[in-house]
């Protein structure tokens, strides 16, 4: 019997799961810096080695996203992860501040419950199990169902590269034949958890009682700023809205564009040759019921194609079209296109001034997506400023294509993750990505500060 298919056999309980990670993880404990970044580095280069076969695993399984784009994210994040991670001091000593006659040492937080969706069946639990790793940690995997063979499979390669570095047993593990009832006595049961899904399952990790670390909503408007090279923005929007069919929270969901160059903007989109554009209002209002019936998004529509979610709506959208751009009415509340589509199908609308612009892309974060991500293209230092400054967001995506990009890059300074923290807007506990350092305790060693002056009462006073 091959160690995969004693995995999918063995319906091991919860806390048989976590009483095995926890004798793995006091194993693990003690491996040095460089055993462990070997084990990390090796997980990373199994997905990026193994990027069509896992990509090919997870649409024949999900039946959601595009191959060819999921071929690009596992190579994408693999290496980008892998890159952030490298250099890294995870164990042991891992800094000191000599001002504050300060060391830092890492210690693991034990075992990780790792939430994953069905929207990233490889890649999230690849970076899951990275960070958990690097930090000496033993992770527990609980897939959604429709994501259970690719999570397995990874669980039982991963753990093959475990034990070819003399890496303990069930240091990895993933939770079989799964249920919310599960779902939620792992967390319950682990030292902390990583929530990476829907809103209802977040909340769930938040009130486990353990620390956890979850996820918002994402709605992310994108304003088209005047004085830019609008061909190369629209390209960007374009490739961020479209990959992997509009499945990526980060994607570019509503585009704001300059009311006298609105036409010209639409014009742009279409001739990439990519998008397929109406502004027939029964067409739109088909769509509209398509995407959310009852004012709800309708889950057969995630991770579709434009052509397929043009079927869904009698609409005859080519088969290249990559994604489908409609005139909403208006922003927030004004029209329920403003909200989080999760397929390629995205909205614009014309703006008078940026304050305008800005305005508008705030009232659809606060119907949904709040804490999340926000885009713009522009050159203008004062605008980019302002959208930062008055945006209820995480992270501000500048003259990129935010889906491939918020969660970080190699041309960007944010952490590469899966995992985009939206802050207490979102009802997360960290309004940054992901990264292994939220994995890992770091005890202070403090000394006394020599020849450090004291101030004076009037000093502190004054």
């Amino acid at each position: 019997m091959s160690t995969e298919e004693s995995i999918t056999s063995n319906d091991s309980s919860i806390q048989e799961l976590v009483a095995k990670a926890r004798v793995a993880q006091s194993s693990y404990e003690s491996f040095k810096q460089d055993q462990v970044d070997a084990i990390v580095r090796d997980i990373g280069k199994y997905v990026y080695d193994n990027a069509e076969m896992l990509a090919r695993m997870a649409v024949d399984e999900t039946e959601m996203g595009s191959y060819d784009d999921k071929v690009l994210k596992n190579k994408g994040k693999a290496r980008v992860i892998w890159n952030n991670l490298k250099d890294k001091k995870s164990r042991g000593v891992i800094g000191e501040d000599s001002d504050a006659n300060l060391v830092m040492v890492a210690k693991p937080m034990g075992v990780v419950a790792a939430v994953t969706p069905v929207t990233n069946p490889i890649v999230t639990p690849m970076c899951n199990g990275m960070f958990a790793l690097k930090t000496g940690n033993a992770v527990v995997f609980a897939p959604h169902p429709k994501a259970q063979k690719c999570t397995e499979h990874l669980t039982s390669e991963f753990m093959k590269i475990v034990k070819s570095h003399g890496g303990p047993e069930n240091l990895i593990q993933v939770v079989t034949k799964g249920s919310v009832e599960k779902t939620q006595e792992l967390m319950q049961s682990a030292d902390v958890v990583v929530a990476t899904g829907g809103g209802a399952m977040v909340k769930s990790a938040y009130s486990s009682g353990k620390p956890s670390f979850g996820v918002g909503a994402g709605n992310v408007p994108v304003i088209i700023d005047r004085n830019i090279d609008l061909q190369e923005a629209v390209e960007k929007i374009v490739d961020g809205a479209s990959f992997d069919h509009g499945i990526i929270c980060s994607h570019e969901q509503f585009v704001i564009a300059p009311e006298e160059d609105y036409d010209q903007t639409v014009e742009t989109f279409t001739n990439t040759g990519k998008v397929w554009f109406t502004d027939d209002k029964t067409q739109i209002q088909t769509l509209r019921e398509v995407v959310f019936p009852d004012g709800h998004l309708n889950k057969d529509v995630v991770g579709r194609s434009a052509s397929e979610v043009g079927k869904m709506a009698g609409i005859d959208v080519p088969e290249s079209a990559r994604l489908i751009l409609l005139p909403a009415d208006g922003s927030g509340t004004e029209d329920i296109l403003a909200k989080e589509k999760l397929c390629p199908v995205i909205a614009i609308v014309p703006y008078s001034n940026f304050d305008d612009a800005v305005g508008m892309a705030k009232a659809n974060l606060l119907v949904e997506g709040a804490g999340h991500s926000a885009a713009l293209h522009s050159n203008n230092d004062d605008h980019i400023e302002q959208a930062g400054l008055e945006l209820p967001i995480s992270r501000l995506v500048v003259n990129q294509p935010s889906s491939t990009t918020a969660g970080g890059s190699l041309t960007n300074g944010f952490a590469p993750t899966t995992t985009l923290g939206c802050g207490s807007w979102g009802g997360n506990s960290i309004s940054e990505n992901l990264d292994y350092k939220h994995l890992m305790n770091v005890s202070r060693i403090g000394k006394v500060i020599a020849d450090k002056k004291v101030p004076t009462d009037e000093e502190i006073w004054a």
